[in-house]
């Protein structure tokens, strides 16, 4: 048996990494088509330079890492360009480069200053993917290190109104997060569900109209360039949670505080293109529950009660540090044992014991 060492995304199929960045890329073109066409010169704006920043800096990165030894004989920049970029800046080079800045364009507000779009495009594909060794070794999403970066350093961003969508989602006043997160929940019948799914809320680029989002989704998952099983298991463990939430709060509908959980902010968006990321992400099929198991966890805790209402970003960061642990070595196993079911059911037990008893007893929810 012959064993050949690769760098990620490792795939348990017969499908090339090319195709499958494409995949993703067409995946997000009707989210990315819809920003332009209600925000067109904001969209514009943003996504040239995210895409410019983040293929600069990668293309710059593949330069200085296969620079020319110094051997005392003077060489042209002809020569010295070949030696460093012909065969080593590849095709994949440029896609996840293009995919982590069009992510990025979609997850912020169109209100972002054209300096934070930059800076924060800057900062995530150099933090969040180049310091690790670059292509398929960064165990962090670089959209997601950019977006946060970008947020806590230059938000709140102005608010624009074009059309019947108000943006952004950090701009003053009640938006459908600040409701859940600390809020009156006697408002949360400011923002009806059919608005929710459509995007007539305030919100980021890409992550107001679910109907593209889940048309993406359904696209990376017959094509087989997304895991079901993160899907599920992030979105089923978020539901669950938020149902807790609802029966505990008085005076909510459950059923109806969940729905309106899942259609706000960015959780079909991050459980559609971040968390899929088959580079920061669990190799095995057990690992893959659990990380979406934890991911959720992560996103309803700082939901409702930590001090910012959004929790994707954060807790896609978080799960990506967990990721590694994961696939150790030494107990990963792609079988599942009653071990890993164990793991499981406690994670949700106690998420879910958690969630009840500090709403419960603790006052944190308002409703």
């Amino acid at each position: 048996m012959t064993i050949v060492k690769e760098s990620a995304p490792h795939l348990r199929r017969k499908a090339s990494v090319t195709r499958m960045m494409v995949d993703v890329l067409i995946a997000l073109a009707p989210t990315l088509i819809f920003a332009f066409v209600v925000y067109p010169l904001n969209t514009l704006w943003i996504f040239l330079i995210s895409l410019l920043t983040m293929n600069a800096c990668e293309f710059i990165y593949v330069g200085l890492r296969n620079m020319m030894p110094k051997d005392n004989l003077k060489h042209s920049f002809k020569e010295r360009f070949t030696y460093s970029y012909k065969g080593k800046y590849k095709l994949s080079n440029a896609l996840t480069a293009s995919i982590s800045a069009v992510i990025f364009c979609l997850i912020v507000p169109a209100g972002c200053p054209l300096y934070a779009v930059f800076l924060g495009s800057l900062v995530g594909i150099t933090l969040g993917k180049l310091v690790f060794g670059g292509l398929g070794s960064n165990i962090f999403n670089p959209a997601a290190v950019g977006m946060l970066f970008a947020k806590i350093c230059f938000g709140p961003y102005p608010q624009v109104n074009t059309w019947y969508y108000t943006i952004p989602d950090a701009a003053s006043g009640g938006t459908p997060l600040s409701v859940l997160n600390g809020g009156n929940l006697t408002n949360i019948g400011n923002y009806p569900l059919l608005d929710l799914f459509l995007g007539r809320i305030p919100g980021t680029l890409g992550e107001v109209f679910k109907i593209t989002i889940i048309l993406g989704l359904i696209y990376l998952l017959i094509r087989r360039s997304a895991d079901y099983r993160i899907v599920v298991s992030y979105l089923g463990t978020f539901a669950i949670l938020m149902l807790i939430a609802g029966l505990t709060i008085p005076g909510v509908d459950a059923l109806h505080f969940t729905a309106y959980a899942l259609l706000s902010g960015g959780v079909l968006f991050g459980a559609t293109f971040m968390l899929t990321d088959p580079v920061t992400s669990p190799i095995n099929p057990p690992s893959r529950w659990i990380y979406g198991i934890v991911a959720a966890i992560f996103t309803v805790f700082i939901r409702l009660f930590a001090a910012l209402p959004e929790g994707v970003g954060f807790s896609i960061l978080l799960a990506n540090m967990i990721a590694v642990f994961l696939d150790h070595y030494e107990w990963t196993n792609p079988r599942y044992t009653w071990k890993k079911y164990l793991a499981m059911g406690l994670l949700l037990v106690l998420s879910g014991l958690t969630v009840f008893l500090v709403i419960k007893f603790g006052g944190v929810v308002n409703g």
